[in-house]
């Protein structure tokens, strides 16, 4: 199911926050939950659900507000490096300008065009320095311009992904006391959680969605399996 209508626009334009918060926010809080759950230890289950709350809801906004300012600052750096580079070529453009078209027609040699046609398009975007600087970025470093990328909005993004959806696995214990029944609880909702992503990311790429949603749900249960091996072992 393509997701060509425009209510999926927004969606896909941060696709990628909204999969890397969800599943860590996920993953964060079911870890804290596995965590007691695996531990056997007297004291760690006479604790009960105030602690799950109390640890998860305080690793929820901690580790959400970290990966918001993380996505910003990355963001952020990927400009600032993005416009020193474009400096750079630039400046090389103008100094050697029959170097630079003579590395622009090998760049598009590599990609299919041939040698006529490499040197004819190279000589059109020298006479156009800032294009022709971007196009041998993108080609020679992979670097591409991050106009789109508005750091601010992807960090907010992010946050938000992270909030909603790690929130999911802590909702039985705001209803009921530190059970087994509960953690069973918990562990659906983490389920369900999982495979909303992944329908959500079927809907924005339009990909095969056995994939999207297996590949998903695997991924946040393996580091689900992981959180509470390790309460096991801890715990005793």
């Amino acid at each position: 199911m393509a997701a060509d209508g425009p209510r999926f626009g927004r969606v896909q334009e941060f696709l990628k926050q909204i999969v890397f918060g969800g599943n860590d926010g996920i993953v964060t809080t079911f870890a804290i939950v596995a965590g007691f759950a695996g531990a056997r230890s007297e004291g760690a289950a006479e604790i009960g659900a105030l602690a799950v709350l109390v640890f998860g809801l305080a690793n929820l906004f901690a580790d959400g507000v970290s990966m918001g300012l993380g996505e910003f600052l990355s963001l952020r750096s990927q400009h600032d490096l993005y416009r020193m580079r474009h400096r750079e070529t630039l400046r090389a453009i103008a100094q050697d300008t029959p170097a630079a078209r003579a590395r622009l027609s090998e760049l598009f040699r590599k990609r299919g065009l041939n040698s006529s046609d490499a040197q004819a398009a190279s000589a059109i975007l020298a006479r156009h320095p800032q294009v022709m600087a971007e196009m041998m970025m993108a080609y020679a470093h992979g670097l591409s311009h991050p106009r789109d990328q508005r750091p601010a909005a992807n960090g907010l993004f992010t946050l938000f992904a992270f909030l909603v959806f790690g929130a999911i696995p802590l909702v039985p214990y705001f209803l009921w006391p530190a059970t087994p029944a509960t953690f069973q609880l918990s562990l659906l909702a983490t389920f369900s959680a999982l495979v909303a992503l992944g329908v959500l990311r079927w809907h924005a790429t339009g990909d095969a969605p056995a994939r999207s949603i297996l590949e998903t749900v695997l991924v946040g249960g393996l580091c689900a399996a992981v959180a509470y091996l390790v309460g096991m072992w801890v715990g005793g």
